[in-house]
């Protein structure tokens, strides 16, 4: 059975428009009730980067979180709000985002991830730390935004899972990866593939294009997608914005896994990419390493945590 890709127009992040976006765009598979059934404690994974840029577009939309809280409430699920960002705690950057009034309303709890270690398929990687949070979730419903990005060209819906790195083992990968970014892409691939969202729902009524994650400018794009298959979801959204597949290693990475399908492999029940695509989507004007140049005692100490992280027994291991 082929993977399916919802894919519809949205201009607005008015929350009764929104809400009706994200029903159609929720119909081919019946509604959020037929991911989230009653008692389930629901994981939302939105794009929490930094709050140092509240206006411009680097972060998920408080708005679609809303939305997308109710209507899981609706359902009879659970819903906690969970990421690690890269700048701050995930209630700090929820904060200056604005998420706080609308997190307060919903009783919907904001949790910062803890590391928990999980043994993987793939001969490169024994085993991963991630979230204990998102790994025991009774589903999870990951909510990135369409960006470029600086390191690795763009960031949609797989990148979003490396959101479930906690903040030590993520700047530690940043630092190892420097050193082969195919081994990062692969790396994050991986991440996905462990987490398995149940849901991904993408933002793209405003994405943000040119020196991404945080450093580039807002860009209507006017796309929300969903998918139970977020590699399938990433295929569709890499030709809306006519970017080579190629440029982005955890693309580049899910064609060496097997987990990039030809689009004639996708079921698109309402929109096709080429009805939604754009010919001069902007991407970062320089690709920087992905080690960040950490200065050498931060080095230090991020060593030192991995070779803790790598002796600890096999016993830790465990596999969701």
């Amino acid at each position: 059975m082929f993977p399916k890709v919802s894919l519809v127009k949205a201009e607005s992040y008015e929350v009764l428009q929104l809400r009706s976006s994200l029903q159609t765009l929720l119909e081919p598979w019946g509604g959020m009730s037929a991911f989230v059934k009653p008692g389930d404690r629901v994981l939302l994974k939105p794009n929490l980067l930094t709050g140092n840029r509240p206006t411009k577009e680097c972060t998920t939309r408080k708005e679609l979180v809303y939305c997308v809280a109710k209507l899981v409430q609706e359902a009879g699920g659970k819903p906690f709000l969970g990421d690690s960002p890269a700048f701050g705690s995930a209630k700090g950057v929820a904060k200056a985002n604005g998420y706080l009034p609308l997190c307060e309303e919903l009783g919907l709890p904001i949790v910062e991830f803890s590391g928990g270690r999980y043994a993987t398929e793939n001969d490169n990687f024994s085993s991963l730390r991630l979230s204990k949070e998102a790994m025991n979730a009774d589903v999870v419903i990951n909510l990135p935004k369409v960006k470029s990005h600086m390191q690795l060209t763009m960031t949609l819906g797989v990148k979003n899972l490396f959101g479930c790195v906690p903040g030590k083992m993520k700047a530690w990968w940043h630092m190892e990866a420097g050193k082969d970014v195919s081994r990062f892409g692969e790396m994050i691939v991986e991440t996905a593939k462990a987490i398995a969202p149940n849901l991904t729902i993408i933002d793209g009524i405003i994405g943000h294009e040119g020196n991404g994650p945080s450093g580039g400018e807002p860009r209507e794009l006017g796309v929300l997608g969903a998918s139970t298959d977020v590699f399938a979801l990433d295929r569709a959204l890499i030709e809306i914005v006519n970017v080579d597949p190629d440029l982005v290693p955890t693309l580049a990475a899910q064609k060496k896994l097997g987990l990039f399908p030809d689009l004639s492999e996708i079921e698109f029940p309402l929109l096709q990419p080429q009805d939604l695509a754009i010919a001069d989507w902007k991407l970062p004007e320089a690709i920087m390493p992905i080690d960040f140049g950490l200065p050498r005692v931060l080095r230090s100490t991020f060593k030192h945590f991995y070779i803790r992280f790598i002796k600890e027994p096999m016993s830790a291991y465990k596999v969701k």
